[in-house]
């Protein structure tokens, strides 16, 4: 099993950036796919973004050129992070954002992180 813990959401003005962390522990090198997740009020859950364990990136058209992913593994092979750096953010971003890690006998989320974009 891998623990996912999401992190850095908050408020930020239309146009402005956030960087969403995932941190993955446990089984770390048993994940093949990190995805994003976002849903907003009254919305279904809709696929942002997603990472392969090789690095292969791919997003949905609306945060294509806006939305970017990179994935680090900390020193000691504890912990995988996956960071989605948003920019050019819009009102229409507004959402709980959740990350998913798949693994080829499983998957597991964390408890998500807010993100507000308003003047």
């Amino acid at each position: 099993q891998v623990r996912v813990v999401e992190s850095g959401g908050g408020l930020v003005q239309p146009g402005g950036s956030l960087r969403l962390s995932c941190a993955a522990s446990g089984r770390i090198f048993s994940i093949n796919v990190t995805d994003w997740y976002r849903q907003a009020p009254g919305k279904q859950r809709e696929l942002v973004a997603s990472i392969t364990s090789g690095g292969y990136t791919n997003y949905a058209d609306s945060v294509k050129g806006r939305f970017t992913l990179s994935r680090t593994i900390s020193r000691d092979n504890a912990k995988a992070t996956v960071y989605l750096q948003m920019n050019s953010l819009k009102p229409e971003d507004t959402a709980a954002y959740y990350c998913k890690t798949r693994r080829v006998d499983g998957s597991d989320w964390g408890q998500g992180t807010q993100v507000t974009v308003s003047s």
